[in-house]
C-alpha cells in the first residue's frame, strides 16, 4: 500500500521544539552529536526485534521496518552531505527523493535484522564522522535543493531531529497496533 509522500518542511525544529516527539534542537550541544547519534541507534534492534516490524499500524503509517530503513539511509545520505560540507563551504546538497527511495528499495519487504545491522553500521559511520569535526568547521555552510540553508551545526540537529522523531513514529505505530490488537 502506498504511503502519502512527506512535502513538510521539516526546518522548524531548528526553532522551536518538536510538539510530537518533544526534540529541542537548542538543547543539543554539538560535541555531543556524535553520542546522541549512538544513543539513538541503540534504540533501534529492540523496536525491530518485535514481531510486528514488518505491520503497517494503519493505511497511510510506515511499519518499524520502514521507518528503520529511512533512518538507515538519512544516515548515508547525510554522511555524504557532511563529508561534502567538510571539503567545500557553501556545497550544494544533491537531491534526494526519500519517497522515491523507499518505493524502488522496496522497504516493505526488507528484513527488520538486516536493517538493524545495516542501520547501526550507517549510524556508527555518521557519529564517528561528526566526532572529527574540527571547532573551526561547525559555522560551515551548506544548502539543500530545495533552498534551505544549514550551517554544519544546525545541520547536525536538523539531521538529529529524524532519527528522534521516527522512534516517536514507531512507538506510536506499536501502541496503535496494540489497540487494534486488544479489541
Amino acid at each position: 500500500m502506498m504511503i502519502e509522500p512527506d512535502t513538510k518542511d521539516w526546518t522548524w525544529v531548528l526553532e522551536r521544539a518538536c510538539f510530537d516527539c518533544g526534540f529541542d534542537a537548542a538543547a543539543v550541544q554539538r560535541d555531543r552529536v556524535g553520542a546522541l547519534l549512538r544513543d539513538n541507534v541503540a534504540l533501534w534492534p529492540p523496536l525491530l526485534s518485535h514481531a510486528r516490524a514488518n505491520a503497517r499500524p494503519n493505511d497511510h503509517t510506515w511499519s518499524a521496518t520502514e521507518y528503520a530503513c529511512h533512518v538507515r539511509d538519512v544516515f548515508k545520505v547525510f554522511d555524504g552531505r557532511l563529508q561534502l560540507m567538510l571539503a567545500e563551504d557553501g556545497a550544494a546538497f544533491p537531491n534526494w527523493d526519500q519517497d522515491a527511495t523507499a518505493i524502488e528499495d522496496d522497504y516493505a519487504s526488507q528484513d527488520p535484522a538486516n536493517v538493524a545491522n545495516d542501520l547501526a553500521v550507517a549510524g556508527t559511520a555518521l557519529a564517528t564522522r561528526f566526532d572529527s569535526v574540527p571547532d573551526d568547521a561547525w559555522s560551515r555552510k551548506g544548502v539543500r535543493s530545495d533552498g534551505a540553508h544549514f550551517t554544519l551545526g544546525s545541520f547536525a540537529t536538523y539531521l538529529l531531529h529524524d532519527p528522534t522523531h521516527h522512534i516517536w513514529d514507531v512507538e506510536q505505530g506499536y501502541a496503535t497496533l496494540d489497540e487494534a490488537a486488544a479489541t
